[in-house]
């Protein structure tokens, strides 16, 4: 690293957890992150932060004032803009040394494998069951991590799902999306904005963890539940289900369990 990123990292780098090794991991590491919204725009900022050296964004949208309550990555000038392109601006201009992608795309079973394929973590933030099960299936068969979160009013969840470790799928979990119209989105149900704030930055934090290899408790295995109105954090056991659908057959590339980061 030059001084200029010696620098602007030396908070990492003090860190035992971190340290130099760890910084050069976060260098070297790519990441893709699926949705530029609520969760996926304060997440966006903190790899950049961090120096993860390559962010691959995937989203179609185009930049609403609604978005503005939750979605820090935008200003009110982006409105009309692709999200991934206002983003990708405001990233350059947070850490010029930080490679964003742009890719102004929904998933489909189509694209979802060459879109993911060749990354080391995959960040979904989407906010519609269809993109989690194809995100998860496709994490699943390129036997890449996943780190999905998710959020709604006041409450917000958030695992890594990675069966190629001996970890469950998202699909372990929710084997079946609820019935149209039993979840409601956001624009129904409502939703504190900092409350995207806090769960896309603990998607960040736990992201930095894993490819930094720093340690501590992974989520592989555990699910965070983090409800902003009564101040509480939970976290619960999580394991594969035998007979998934999705990650069955796919045995863990080790007997080990699943890593700590």
């Amino acid at each position: 690293m030059d001084p200029a990123e010696l620098d602007r990292y030396a908070r990492h780098i003090v860190l035992r957890e971190i340290g130099g090794a760890g910084q050069a991991r976060l260098r070297q590491a790519r990441v893709a992150v699926v949705g530029a919204g609520g969760l996926g725009a304060p997440l966006c900022l903190y790899l950049a932060a961090a120096g993860i050296g390559h962010i691959t964004l995937i989203d179609d949208d185009r930049v609403s004032l609604s978005n503005l309550q939750r979605q820090v990555i935008f200003a009110t000038s982006d409105i009309g803009q692709p999200k991934v392109l206002a983003a990708q601006a405001t990233l350059a201009a947070l850490n010029s040394g930080v490679s964003v992608q742009p890719v102004q795309l929904r998933l489909t079973d189509e694209n979802a494998a060459e879109l993911l394929a060749g990354h080391d973590l995959v960040l979904d933030g989407s906010d519609n069951f269809a993109t989690r099960y194809l995100v998860n299936a496709t994490c699943v068969a390129l036997k890449t991590p996943l780190l999905a979160a998710a959020m709604s009013q006041w409450e917000g969840q958030m695992s890594l799902y990675h069966p190629a470790k001996g970890a469950p799928c998202y699909a372990c979990i929710f084997p079946e999306a609820p019935a149209p119209g039993l979840v409601p989105n956001c624009s129904e149900a409502g939703i504190v904005g900092a409350l995207a704030g806090v769960m896309g930055s603990m998607m960040a934090l736990e992201a930095v963890k894993f490819i930094a290899q720093a340690g501590g408790a992974s989520l592989a295995g555990r699910m965070t539940i983090y409800d902003g109105l009564w101040s509480e954090t939970r976290s619960l056991t999580v394991a594969r289900r035998a007979g998934c659908s999705v990650c069955a057959g796919h045995d863990p590339e080790t007997a080990a369990p699943a890593p700590s980061a």
